[in-house]
């Protein structure tokens, strides 16, 4: 059963993995996406149309992927560009992708045959006791998640161009009298976190979850911006987190017929609370300034950059 356990959590923690190194890309750039769920539920359902419509899951990934940046160049042409509140931009775009895929997505509800992405053992390691079933005998996606963690952990903290990241997120004006393009790098950051988001939403109607239904996401983007703060903006941290999470959202599916749950229904419901209970206060806690500097935030988080201001 804890084998079981830890690979389910592997899998579903995918999604919420991807997304959250997105989010902390564009947060070590100094912006903060709070839209996050927005862009994982249109990417679900954008990759899910697509992929039912012309046969091919790999497009239908590609067209999610792409979705999500869209949504995350509108965010950051409105929070860099023109200056607005990043907490009232990001909110709106979750609300923007919400609608959207909701109406947008209302015909794809019905169908249940669609094209899904592949899922193979690794030859050999897929073999190894316990060790096997948890990390190599699972889908495309998984094994990427895989990949991206380290290389994300290395390009953030064992290269220049990491270092001109945690540069603008730190001291913007610094970096911009060493010749750093600020606002050019902060697109592009922003908008990597949202391809980043659509990637992740479509892992869940392509690989994870195969199917489109309104509002599947289920709260996922936002435990993915409540993870980085505590991964304390570290992608190895956030892979830790992710998989955890993934394990706890499923350990209620898992005990559901145990005696004690059976007597006792409601301790259900309070395991799925979890979770999110979790990213609230980790949120809360992350709002204080004070408590922000402990865990590690980048000082100009949130705060737009304008280069007449700089001392």
């Amino acid at each position: 059963m804890l084998v079981n356990l830890l690979a389910a959590g592997v899998r579903s923690g995918t999604a919420i993995l991807l997304a959250s190194i997105g989010e902390i890309f564009a947060e070590r750039s100094g912006v903060l996406n709070l839209g996050v769920e927005g862009m994982m539920l249109m990417g679900a359902m954008t990759a899910f149309g697509v992929a039912h419509q012309t046969d091919n899951p790999w497009l239908g990934l590609l067209a999610g992927i792409a979705v999500g940046g869209l949504l995350a160049l509108l965010h950051a042409f409105v929070v860099i560009t023109l200056r607005g509140d990043q907490v009232v931009s990001g909110l709106a775009l979750t609300f923007l992708g919400a609608g959207l895929s909701a109406v947008l997505g209302a015909p794809l509800v019905q169908i249940r045959q669609a094209p899904r992405l592949p899922s193979f053992p690794i030859p050999l390691l897929a073999d190894l006791p316990v060790v096997g079933p948890i990390l190599f005998q699972h889908n495309v996606i998984v094994y990427l998640g895989f990949l991206l963690t380290p290389l994300a952990w290395l390009y953030i903290y064992r290269t220049r161009r990491g270092l001109e990241l945690r540069a603008i997120g730190e001291y913007p004006a610094a970096a911009d009298a060493l010749g750093v393009n600020v606002f050019l790098q902060r697109y592009a950051y922003v908008i990597v976190g949202g391809l980043l988001a659509g990637l992740s939403g479509a892992a869940l109607s392509l690989a994870i979850t195969p199917l489109w239904i309104e509002g599947m996401t289920a709260g996922q983007g936002w435990i993915a911006v409540g993870l980085v703060i505590f991964a304390g903006w570290n992608p190895l941290r956030a892979a830790l987190g992710s998989y955890l999470f993934g394990a706890i959202r499923r350990l209620p599916l898992d005990l559901q017929n145990l005696p004690f749950f059976l007597r006792n229904p409601q301790f259900g419901y309070f395991m799925d609370m979890l979770p999110y209970l979790f990213t609230i206060v980790v949120l809360i806690i992350g709002s204080r300034a004070a408590m922000r500097q402990r865990l590690g935030a980048p000082a100009a988080l949130g705060i737009p950059y304008v280069r007449e201001e700089r001392e």
